[in-house]
């Protein structure tokens, strides 16, 4: 776990990092809170497979502007090397932004996964830890520190070089579970794919059929007895507002104030009756799209009977 303080050491560090494919990277910020960030740490792994925490850099770049804008263009800014991160757009607010390439990131990882596949009440980086990797008792009470101060606290320094780790062990587990889950459509076993998918559209009714009734009981529930929280649930609510207008009075007032307002409107059915044969008279703009479903043989049945 080498702490790094001296610009020519991390500048040394940097430039052995640009021979990395992959580095897994995590940051802690200073005033974060405020309207003017300062970037404290930045913590490095380059080797997944590390749990010791010995190949894990914590580079100290309070304060060092030069330090950072080095790290940035030449890690950063370089497509070759895959740069790791959790919730990555926090970090790249301050170390590139858009301008940095190559970058992965678990939370949007994990967000892609289908949830039945990863069950969990969020995708934060200590629930992943947890779930993923069976990493337990991870304490985040340091993410909300202060940051700015120095020297940093031995706390502070652990929880640093921790995020690497459980940041490149979540990714292994994210690559693995995605490599599970992929399939390839043209060899795809449709006849187990097909008897699968209609068991579990049985169910998805009866859940949701249970799930509209239950949520309709509750809410007229709450509101009569005036209740607008419990330990389960939260009663909100909001307005919609719609503003609507006579097309003929449109029509006239931006005739009248010679008002440049000119965009396509879609032509129901309705209003395609309505038009008539006048609908020929239209320069007209036919898109069209095809819709794939699927079917399960018992509801054609069913359709089909009625």
């Amino acid at each position: 776990m080498p702490y790094l303080t001296a610009a020519g050491e991390i500048r040394s560090l940097i430039a052995k990092y640009t021979k990395a494919k992959t580095l897994w990277i995590d940051t802690e910020v200073a005033d974060y809170k405020s309207r003017n960030p300062r970037l404290s740490l930045i913590q490095i792994l380059d080797n997944p497979h590390d749990m010791t925490g010995n190949r894990v850099y914590i580079l100290d770049v309070l304060d060092q502007p030069d330090v950072i804008a080095d790290f940035t263009l030449q890690i950063m800014f370089n497509s070759a090397i895959e740069k790791v991160f959790h919730n990555a757009s926090y970090d790249l607010r301050l170390l590139g932004s858009k301008k940095a390439t190559n970058i992965t990131c678990t939370l949007e990882m994990a967000k892609k996964i289908p949830y039945h596949f990863l069950p969990l009440p969020n995708y934060q980086l200590k629930t992943l830890a947890t779930a993923l990797c069976n990493f337990h008792d991870i304490d985040k009470q340091e993410q909300s520190g202060d940051w700015g101060i120095r020297p940093l606290t031995e706390d502070q320094i652990e929880y640093a070089y921790f995020d690497c780790i459980y940041l490149a062990q979540v990714h292994l587990q994210l690559l693995a579970l995605n490599s599970q889950i992929s399939s390839d459509p043209a060899t795809e076993d449709l006849a187990t794919l097909s008897e699968k998918y209609t068991k579990i559209e049985q169910q998805r009714k009866l859940i949701n059929a249970e799930f509209d009734y239950l949520q309709e009981r509750l809410k007229k529930a709450m509101q009569l007895q005036n209740i607008s929280e419990n330990e389960y649930c939260k009663l909100s609510h909001y307005d919609r507002k719609s503003v609507k207008v006579k097309f003929s009075e449109l029509f006239r007032l931006v005739e009248n104030q010679n008002i440049d307002l000119d965009f396509p409107i879609t032509l129901t059915e309705k209003l395609q009756k309505d038009l008539g044969r006048n609908l020929e008279q239209l320069d007209v703009d036919i898109e069209k799209t095809t819709v794939w479903r699927i079917i399960a043989k018992n509801q054609e049945d069913e359709v089909n009977n009625e």
